[in-house]
Formats: C-alpha cells, sequence, structure tokens
C-alpha cells in the first residue's frame, strides 16, 4: 500500500463537477483521478514557464530518479541536461 496523505485541493466549481462526472463515468474515486491526471500532464506542466519564482535545483537523487524514470538525462534549473 502506498503512502497516502490527506490533503485539501480546492478547484473551481466548473472544474471539480467535471472531475466528478469523470469519476463516475469511469466509477472511480476523485483521488484516482486526480492522481492519474496529475501522472498524464506532468511532463506537460514541467515544461511550462517558470512564475519567475526562484526554485532550488534539484538533488542529484532526484536527477537520477527522473532520467530513470523518462529514460533521457534529467534538466538542470538552467535547462541544460545533467552533467554526469
Amino acid at each position: 500500500m502506498s503512502d497516502a496523505r490527506k490533503q485539501s485541493l480546492y478547484f473551481p466549481e466548473e472544474m471539480l463537477q467535471q472531475v466528478q462526472e469523470e469519476a463516475i463515468r469511469q466509477d472511480r474515486s476523485l483521488s484516482w483521478i486526480v492522481q492519474h491526471a496529475w501522472r498524464l500532464a506532468r511532463e506537460r506542466i514541467s515544461r511550462l514557464p517558470s512564475s519567475g519564482v526562484a526554485m532550488p535545483a534539484p538533488s542529484p537523487i532526484v536527477e537520477a530518479v527522473s532520467e530513470l524514470a523518462t529514460g533521457a538525462p534529467a534538466q538542470s534549473a538552467s535547462g541544460d541536461a545533467a552533467k554526469g
């Protein structure tokens, strides 16, 4: 079993309605729908431009996990492929 943690998320009314309808259609929980949507959208979201707020560089462990997951070198904060 995975490490489940309770977290409140707030959605616009229309978006919540759409997620609820999809959960009913698939006979799945809201949590299941949101988790799978995140997994499908994560790579696209990571390519969006940042808000300009400085983020710390990912740790070597995070970069290694990213490489294992994607099969491609992880991108550094500057956008260059991580040097190994």
